[in-house]
């Protein structure tokens, strides 16, 4: 094989990988190119279609004619033959045979052009039926692929979505509000367990024990049980 050959052939399989990731990224490139094809072989279809009608048409015209023609050939024999126009009557009916016969040939091939006609018109129906079923399924395929697509990009959205990062920041969040009640604790704790602490609490108690000795006292005063100054017990004065 040649170089000029096997480049070709490495363009052309270029080329053909090109188109079909240009098919499948545009779906409606591929169907439009399909549906083209198919409009040009309707075209080329339709203009055989066309030439078959005309000679139909023609082979009809022509019967007409021949068909009058051989009704007036044939009258005219008849009035050589009353004439006794022997010559001219010979000469009418050569005339009459080949009428005769050209119009059965006309005929049988407008019997022929006929059915052909019909085929190819059959023919022509079904390719426009094809086109017309391509653009369908076109539409049908092409609207489905776009829906896959959108439901697709869909799923990779969701699929991309994350929500370790949010957790885990909140999670920082609760760590460092445990710790920070951890650490307020320790130092309530180590508060209450060192001297400080200690001191605190019996000054604490000891300013509770003096409020309620003055309580008391008040409540003794107000019901005149109070012990009276420079008296002792058993009713005695002291010297």
């Amino acid at each position: 094989m040649s170089f000029v050959a096997r480049m070709y052939n490495l363009w052309k399989g270029f080329l053909s990988m090109f188109a079909g990731s240009m098919e499948e990224k545009h779906p409606e490139i591929a169907y439009e190119n399909a549906i083209n094809s198919m409009s040009e072989k309707y075209m080329a279809l339709k203009s055989a279609v066309s030439r078959i009608i005309a000679r139909r048409e023609q082979l009809s015209t022509r019967i007409r004619k021949h068909e009058t023609e051989l009704a007036e050939i044939r009258l005219q024999v008849e009035v050589a033959v009353e004439q006794n126009e022997d010559e001219a009557a010979m000469v009418l009916l050569e005339k009459q045979t080949e009428l005769e016969k050209a119009l059965a040939e006309d005929s049988r091939e407008l019997d022929e052009t006929a059915k052909e006609a019909e085929t190819a018109k059959d023919s022509l129906r079904s390719v426009q039926g094809e086109i017309e079923k391509l653009k369908r399924e076109r539409d049908r395929v092409v609207a489905t692929i776009k829906d896959a697509e959108a439901r697709k990009q869909i799923d990779d959205q969701l699929a991309g979505i994350s929500v370790d990062a949010e957790v885990k920041a909140l999670q920082n969040v609760r760590d460092y509000a445990d710790r920070v009640k951890g650490e307020v604790k320790l130092n309530s704790e180590l508060r209450e367990s060192s001297l400080e602490g200690k001191l605190a609490k019996i000054k604490q108690q000891t300013g509770n024990l003096e409020a309620k000795q003055k309580l008391a006292a008040l409540k003794a005063a107000r019901a005149g049980t109070a012990t009276p100054a420079g008296e002792t017990e058993g009713g005695g004065k002291t010297l």
